[in-house]
């Protein structure tokens, strides 16, 4: 199978597709959240990793943005705890940093250990595992990369610091995505049953409207794990919603979204898969 990641080999999205999919994969880096989209619509990779929310940071909203403007498929989910290493160069010391280059959410994720040592200054990459690399390839002295052991060990650094996330349960959500050929409002059949779905719903200018909609929510005996608004770029200061579910009576679900359908401007069915427990 061809995966396409966030980033190099050594990121926390390569490790990801080897948990999830196995380690006899060809990864397909991206630079940047916006290629993954194109390499699945134009059937360059099969599926897709995708990171979607953070235990410290929140949800990372453009991406949300992503999945719905090119109608991707959710196909599963998976968390992973994220520990961040502070590496460098083999002979460097933590004294010897000067400066760090890594990923904004790396860098936020960090901050604690980060503002006690003022000294040292901060430059954003576009991803954790590529500086690694990096530094390592041009023997560069006085940076560090934040990135996952994985990465260290990978690129022949040296870990200075370890675990310097602020908080030390530190778990990302990523999303596993694949070209979605469905029309956006085709929910699984019975033989199909999954235990979570996600979904974008736009409600009408009516007082209570959302609160309705929660409300059938309720009544079926769904449980709301997640709830996002989002704007809509071409009609400002309106919002679309985008909320997962548990599901643990499949008719009970497909009862409340035929209900729910009939009073919305708009609902479609991002995903509906397996869950996995948070870390």
């Amino acid at each position: 199978m061809r995966i396409a990641i966030q980033g190099i080999k050594g990121s926390f999205h390569h490790i990801v597709a080897n948990k999830y999919f196995g380690s006899d994969i060809e990864l397909v880096e991206c630079m940047s959240f916006t290629e993954i989209p194109l390499l699945l619509e134009n059937d360059e990779v099969d599926s897709a990793v995708m990171a979607i929310e953070n235990s410290i940071a929140g949800a990372i909203l453009p991406n949300y943005a992503l999945i719905d403007e090119y109608n991707l498929s959710i196909e599963g989910e998976y968390f992973t705890n994220i520990h961040h290493h502070l590496m460098a160069l083999d002979g460097q010391e933590l004294k010897d940093v000067k400066e760090v280059w890594s990923h904004p959410m790396a860098l936020l994720q960090c901050r604690k250990f980060f503002r006690e040592r003022p000294e040292i200054k901060l430059i954003e990459e576009k991803d954790t595992a590529e500086v690694a690399r990096r530094i390592q390839k041009e023997n560069i002295k006085g940076v560090a990369a934040i990135a996952s052991k994985m990465a260290a060990d990978m690129y022949g650094l040296k870990v200075v610091a370890d675990d310097i996330q602020t908080i030390k349960n530190n778990s990302t959500r990523f999303f596993i995505l694949k070209k979605n050929n469905d029309s956006p409002y085709h929910p699984s059949k019975l033989g199909e049953i999954k235990d979570k779905a996600s979904l974008k719903f736009v409600t009408k200018h009516d007082a209570g409207s959302l609160a309705e909609i929660l409300d059938i929510f309720g009544k079926h005996d769904l449980n709301l794990t997640k709830i996002q608004s989002l704007p809509i770029i071409e009609k400002p200061w309106n919002y679309a919603f985008f909320i997962d579910l548990v599901i643990d009576d499949f008719v009970l679900y497909k009862n409340a979204l035929h209900l729910i359908s009939k009073k919305v401007t708009h609902l479609k069915i991002l995903g509906e898969y397996h869950q996995n427990n948070a870390v």
